[in-house]
């Protein structure tokens, strides 16, 4: 399944200031991290509606992958 393009462009956004937060890191390095990830290939992709996952799951999992 495939989500709507504007309601990705939001959860990423949400994802990023997440990753910035958490990592403690800025928002650039915080999308460095994002659209670098296994992650987000697998949200873009639609790949087993991993759009469907909470920010707070993504963000876990983002930051676990890149070891920050």
């Amino acid at each position: 399944m495939n989500a709507e393009p504007i309601i990705l462009q939001m959860k990423y956004a949400e994802i990023i200031e997440e990753i910035a937060k958490q990592a403690q890191i800025s928002y650039d390095d915080a999308m460095k991290v994002f659209y670098s990830s296994k992650t987000y290939g697998l949200i873009s992709k639609g790949i087993s509606d991993m759009h469907c996952r909470s920010v707070g799951y993504l963000v876990e999992d983002i930051l676990a992958e890149s070891n920050l």
